[in-house]
């Protein structure tokens, strides 16, 4: 029999596997955007900034109404970078922060599928009212596109047990005009 390990630890094992993923892929300068589907475009709108992200989608195996153990997403950490060189963090919420301190929290509004399976949708997610700052103030929606990995599905053995799995993909910074 083996004790299940404190969530602290868990966390800490997901922060290590996800450290060393982050040191394999510094970062790159983000991909031209592609042609959007309708869903997640935002007519009206100016690029702020476009940064590319590299890190880790945490999943977390939870039990369903029927007790079946599966995985489920929890959050998002991701290191982001701008030509290569660090320009903030990604996070829970979902969070934008950059190293000069402006931060954006935004809610996903829409989305649309990764080119394969395996990749995490494509989104448009709505700036909440008064919860942007610094350089990002004027943002009102951000894109997440050209994403690469990042999705785990089916059934998992321990309950409260997480696992990263690695993603990338580019975050458009959008503020209204344009």
């Amino acid at each position: 029999m083996t004790a299940t390990a404190p969530p602290s630890a868990r966390r800490a094992a997901c922060l290590l596997a996800l450290a060393g993923f982050l040191i394999a892929s510094p970062g790159s300068a983000p991909r031209a955007q592609q042609s959007l589907p309708d869903g997640i475009a935002a007519p009206g709108t100016r690029p702020v900034l476009t940064v590319h992200a590299a890190g880790a989608q945490i999943y977390e195996c939870t039990a369903d109404a029927d007790g079946r153990p599966g995985w489920r997403f929890r959050e998002p950490i991701a290191a982001l970078f701008v030509n290569g060189v660090t320009a903030g963090r990604h996070f829970a919420g979902p969070s934008w922060q950059l190293t000069d301190g402006a931060l954006v929290l935004a809610r996903a509004a829409a989305s649309a599928p990764g080119a394969t399976t395996e990749d995490i949708p494509w989104l448009k997610l709505a700036v909440i009212p008064g919860q942007a700052s610094g350089r990002l103030a004027a943002v009102t929606v951000v894109q997440r596109i050209n994403t690469h990995g990042g999705t785990l599905a089916g059934p998992c053995d321990t309950v409260g047990a997480l696992r990263p799995v690695p993603y990338s993909g580019d975050y458009v910074f959008l503020a209204p005009g344009g």
